[in-house]
């Protein structure tokens, strides 16, 4: 028997996929979780062999449950069931561990199998999510790319430099450092300044090692 935890914030959903699992002579439902914070503490509570995991939820999400799960009970199995498959979001979902990806369109059969295939240890993709990472893999993103100003700026920042600071060494004013700064955190989807430091680090625009 295959024990199985449901997570989606709508209970409709829920209730839908209990009713489906349960006529299932395998497969029986131990649990349900409404956030992806509940979803940790059930899975502690139950053990499941699978998780079905939404992936958007207030909260803590999918992908966020997902590694905390793993992290703490490595031999259960995680397919994640949404609407959504955006590249951000099934990187996301993979990169956490996640054993599987399929939609909310897909067919009885197909999640069933994916349940099953899950708890063998087998990975199953939805066919335009396995589209998706095959693509990834043939043309991985490439690093933005920052103006030489914006370059200069970030690196001072990595100093510890302030944009006084920035502003005088460069011999342009705070707001133009502002400015600067604003476009760098679009450019890496970032925040803050430290985040946007650690962020070129890790893609290689700035050194890894600081003076």
């Amino acid at each position: 028997m295959i024990r199985v935890l449901l997570v989606d914030d709508h209970p409709v959903v829920r209730d839908g996929l209990r009713g489906m699992l349960e006529s299932e002579p395998d497969l029986t439902v131990v649990g349900e979780a409404g956030s992806g914070d509940e979803a940790v503490t059930a899975a502690h509570t139950h053990r499941p062999d699978v998780i079905l995991m939404d992936l958007r939820m207030p909260g803590l999400d999918g992908a966020g449950a997902t590694d905390r799960i793993l992290a703490a009970l490595p031999q259960t199995r995680v397919v994640v069931l949404t609407t959504y498959d955006t590249d951000a979001d099934i990187l996301r979902a993979v990169e956490a561990g996640a054993s599987g990806y399929l939609l909310k369109d897909a067919s009885r059969t197909d999640l069933t199998t994916a349940i099953r295939a899950a708890a063998r240890g087998e990975t199953v993709l939805a066919p335009s999510v396995a589209g998706r990472l095959v693509q990834q893999v043939r043309n991985p993103p490439q690093p933005p790319i920052l103006s030489t100003r914006e370059l200069q700026v970030l690196s001072l920042v990595a100093t510890g430099a302030t944009n006084a600071d920035i502003g005088r060494t460069l011999h342009i004013t705070e707001a133009t450092v502002k400015t600067h700064l604003l476009r760098t955190f679009n450019k890496l989807d970032v925040n803050d300044r430290t985040a946007a430091v650690t962020t070129a680090m890790s893609l290689g625009l700035l050194p890894q090692s600081r003076p």
